[in-house]
């Protein structure tokens, strides 16, 4: 029986571990808090610092193998386990480039991936040097995640709104569309491609608020974006699961926006929309069997349950008995005891052949499931 690791023990570990129970796999994983979502589902929980080179190191040494649910792990670790002959999923080499928004920007300019126009910039000083290059969006090299660590910067103005560290500054886009597309590929380069999902963003936030798939693409489009997908994936050279963020423009122009190197939000639909979810799939690709069936058993929309605004603490839901009264519905909630405002609580999935079944209930969803607190 193989032993695999997982780097981090936040939701998207939980739901790797809830597919791991129909494998033979033995599972560890770290995280600095013994309480967090995926501990009581492992066989084995090490508590530790992902971003320490010496926790990454000793916990992955006597492993088969190694993945990540998040990308902020100390990647010169996984460099010395890959050196070892530990198996590292996403390979070390590709993860180096997607931490790095600098880095992952000249990757796709350097493997002619389109991708909007940027600039690196250094420091607040030097994004000052730019006006010229506004409307545009400023995101940090390293450290930012959900949301965090960007921001649109449309005018003079804001400019003192930006980043005084190593960070990209993008052209903003005229988007139609946000769209992500999940590709699998093995060790052996062969790849299996989920039906790409249109992205709702909530504004505020810049969060996932709510998704549907397959996404309503022309067959042109879809292709152009499954083309592009496969060539990111491709050119970064490593097994794994990755899920590509792209821009479609008014214009029918397709650019990538960002990778992630590892299961996604914008896949938790898989679990009961797809004959092989995305968890599952990861596990196939470590454990080298034959890749899933990609196939949507029926079409899917995902509702993100966030933490309300002003409440802090013990996370309490209300309207979770009316949701869990609806047909085809599927709540996942995280495990996470405390709440605040705007953390990922859940999600819930819905499934329906009808779009507009979909559309009604995701809207109805939103409304009366809250994830409130005693405290404000």
């Amino acid at each position: 029986m193989l032993k695999v690791g997982i780097l981090g023990g936040g939701q998207l570990g939980r739901m790797l571990l809830q597919a791991a129970a129909n494998y033979p796999v033995e599972t560890y994983v770290m995280e600095n808090d013994e309480n967090c979502p995926a501990a009581h589902l492992c066989h084995h929980f090490v508590k530790g610092d992902i971003r320490h080179y010496e926790d990454v190191y000793q916990f992955g040494k006597d492993l088969d193998a190694v993945t990540i649910e998040i990308e902020s792990v100390n990647d010169d670790a996984l460099a010395a386990l890959e050196a070892k002959g530990v198996k590292v999923y996403p390979g070390t080499a590709a993860l180096r480039i997607i931490k790095s928004k600098i880095e992952q920007k000249q990757f796709y300019a350097s493997h002619t991936i389109p991708s909007a126009a940027f600039v690196v910039t250094k420091s607040l000083e030097d994004l000052a040097q730019h006006a010229d290059f506004l409307p545009a969006v400023h995101k940090l090299s390293a450290g930012g995640y959900d949301g965090r660590g960007v921001q649109v910067i449309t005018s003079k103005e804001d400019l003192d709104k930006g980043f005084d560290a190593p960070a990209v500054l993008e052209k903003k886009i005229s988007i139609h569309k946000e769209i992500a597309q999940i590709v699998a590929v093995n060790e052996k380069g062969q790849t299996a491609l989920y039906p790409p999902v249109d992205m709702v963003f909530n504004p505020l936030l810049n969060l996932l608020d709510y998704q549907v798939s397959p996404a309503e693409l022309t067959e042109t489009i879809l292709w152009k974006v499954e083309a592009i997908a496969l060539k990111v994936v491709k050119e970064l050279k490593s097994a794994g699961i990755f899920a590509v963020e792209l821009f479609i423009d008014k214009t029918g122009d397709i650019y990538v926006n960002e990778t992630a190197p590892r299961v996604h939000n914008s896949g938790h639909h898989t679990i009961e929309g797809n004959y092989s979810s995305q968890f599952d799939m990861l596990w196939r690709i470590i454990l080298d069997y034959p890749l899933g069936n990609t196939a949507p058993i029926l079409p899917a929309a995902i509702v993100n349950v966030l933490g309300e605004d002003n409440y802090s603490g013990i996370a309490k839901y209300e309207g979770l008995e009316d949701v869990l009264q609806m047909d085809n519905v599927f709540v996942h909630i995280y495990g996470k005891k405390e709440t605040k405002p705007g953390r990922k609580m859940g999600h819930v999935t819905i499934l329906s052949a009808d779009r507009n079944d979909l559309t009604y209930k995701q809207s109805r969803i939103r409304h009366i499931l809250k994830v409130v607190s005693g405290e404000k």
